[in-house]
């Protein structure tokens, strides 16, 4: 049986027009780092180019090796930056830190993604998979929501998160914001885009 752990985990599904607390128990990702505005900096595109490449490369390992098949799961992005208006209103992308990520299966394991990393290697340049790491992220209680649209769109959805929903419900924000990319921007037309947007939160106060 191939798995799909977007059917299986709860919180990659996200309810439309409101918000939503929940909670994401830890998970293990393909993650690699970065700066700088995601349209226009070549440090992007290597990123995405190395984790998709990696990502097939570990999904054929699995199927091949330990007989376990599994659908790739989607990108995703943790975005921060110093001042947070420079992502939530000014959309100043220039100013962008962010760490990209696809999560993998908990049975992957460090000698998978270098069997991983060489098989992509032979298949010719990949200028940023030596970045790549295996990491688990634990974000816990978080609050989320499904943006419809295009990517620079957000803005005022996470305003109304940020300035409106977390102090209503006696919550504000830690960690960084992290959005899971449900369509592909490269074979979908931006007003149809499915983007979950989560924040880890903390009781304020």
């Amino acid at each position: 049986m191939k798995i799909d752990l977007k059917k299986e985990l709860a919180a990659y599904r996200a309810p439309r027009g409101r918000f939503e607390v929940v909670d994401v128990p830890a998970q293990q990702y393909l993650m690699i780092d970065g700066h700088g505005d995601p349209n226009t900096v070549s440090e992007y595109r290597d990123a995405v180019s190395a984790l998709y490449g990696a990502a097939f490369a570990l999904k054929f390992h699995s199927k091949r090796v330990l007989d376990r098949d599994y659908v790739v799961m989607p990108l995703e992005g943790l975005w921060w930056s110093d001042d947070l208006s420079a992502f939530t209103s000014a959309r100043e992308k220039s100013q962008w830190d962010w760490t990209m990520l696809i999560l993998v299966p908990d049975w992957t394991l460090p000698d998978h993604l270098e069997s991983a990393r060489r098989a992509v290697a032979e298949k010719g340049a990949a200028p940023a998979l030596g970045l790549l790491r295996l990491e688990t992220l634990t974000e816990g209680r978080c609050v989320q929501t499904l943006h419809v649209g295009p990517y620079d769109a957000e803005g005022p959805v996470l305003e109304r998160m940020h300035h409106e929903f977390l102090p209503g419900a006696g919550l504000r924000p830690r960690g960084k914001h992290h959005e899971v990319y449900l369509g592909d921007a490269r074979r979908t037309a931006p007003e149809r885009l499915r983007t979950i947007l989560r924040q880890p939160v903390e009781t304020s106060g």
